[in-house]
Formats: C-alpha cells, sequence, structure tokens
C-alpha cells in the first residue's frame, strides 16, 4: 500500500483525508505520530503559500512525499477575514463556538453576507516540483449556529443550493461538495497519473 503523509495535527482533517484516499489504497500518516515535532512557521500571504510551506518542510523532514492544506473562511463583510487566520483568528486557544458567535455578531446588520471556504492542498514530493490543488465553495453567514455533523465554521456556513448549513449534511454529503473536497479530487487525479 502506497502512503502519504499530511503535514497536519488537526484530527478531523486527518480522518477527511483517511476516507478520501480509502478507495485509492493509500494509508495516512500524520504530525500526530511523530515523537518529535516538526517547526512549521506558517508565514505565507495566501492559502496556497501557507500550504506549500507546510508541505515542503515536512518533506524535507521526512524525505517522503507530503500533503498539506491551508484552508479557512473568507467573510465578504468582514474584508474576507478570517482567511488565512481562520485557525488562529481570536487567538489559537479560542473555541470555534466563540468564533462563530463572533463573526455571526459583526455581520449582523450587513446586508452582505456572502462568504466562502477556500482550501489549498500542496503536493510535495522528494526531488519534483511542488503542486498545489484549490477548491472552494461559496456560500452565506448563516443567522444562527445550527447541526453537528462539521466542525470549524461549518456550523455558521449556508449553503444555498441545500438550504442546509455544511454542519447539517452527512460526510459524504459534504465531501461531494466542500472546498476540501473539490482540491482532494483534483490531487487524486494528479496522483492517479504520478504518484510513485
Amino acid at each position: 500500500m502506497k502512503e502519504i503523509w499530511i503535514a497536519t495535527t488537526n484530527s478531523h482533517k486527518v480522518h477527511e483525508f483517511e476516507q478520501m484516499f480509502e478507495q485509492d489504497c493509500i494509508e495516512v500518516h500524520s504530525l500526530l505520530e511523530l515523537e518529535n515535532p516538526v517547526e512549521i512557521i506558517e508565514n505565507g500571504s495566501t492559502f496556497e503559500e501557507n500550504a506549500v510551506i507546510k508541505a515542503k518542510t515536512l518533506c524535507r523532514y521526512l524525505n517522503k512525499p507530503v500533503i498539506a492544506d491551508d484552508s479557512g473562511l473568507e467573510v465578504d463583510a468582514m474584508d474576507r477575514q478570517p482567511g488565512i487566520y481562520s485557525a488562529r483568528w481570536l487567538g489559537h486557544d479560542t473555541d470555534y463556538t466563540t468564533k462563530n458567535l463572533e463573526i455571526l455578531r459583526r455581520v449582523e446588520s450587513a446586508a452582505d453576507r456572502t462568504c466562502r471556504f477556500v482550501c489549498a492542498i500542496a503536493l510535495a514530493q522528494p526531488n519534483l516540483e511542488t503542486r498545489v490543488f484549490v477548491g472552494t465553495i461559496e456560500g452565506q453567514v448563516a443567522w444562527t449556529i445550527a447541526g453537528t455533523n462539521g466542525f470549524g465554521y461549518d456550523p455558521i456556513f449556508y449553503v444555498p443550493s441545500l438550504q442546509k448549513n455544511l454542519s447539517e449534511i452527512s460526510e459524504e454529503e459534504k465531501n461531494e461538495i466542500s472546498h476540501r473536497g473539490q482540491a482532494c479530487r483534483l490531487l487524486r487525479e494528479y496522483l492517479h497519473e504520478n504518484f510513485r
């Protein structure tokens, strides 16, 4: 079985990637399995730059194929915040219920509630050019927190075509339409042709 490493300590992300790669017979490993932490400094100015930084750093450390995603929520009424700072917006230790309530408060009277999730996945392999695959899903900031299936900002991300928040649909449905699902499909297409 082929294996690929993911430069993340987010167990939710690891689970999503495991599901997506299951049919490809690709075994997923993550930073959670390393005894010694790898210092990764995310100082890029875009999702793509941060994904490449993470993937290349871990690839150099392990000398193995590594993928890294950088993803987040862009709220138009908040000048596309929290954006690349989505995970650490309002502080690393701030829980997502608090973050979601703060976004609801900030857009409460906004005429424009449009937002999007963006995901950039970088694939770094030893001695090969690093590739980046990007997916987005457009939506609106919901009026209330709803649903229990998602994580992060999913409970306030309303999908007009479904008339539901992302956290109100199944994992299978989410993987079909989500920003990470889209980027992962592009990655998988590339891996089918090029993964050694």
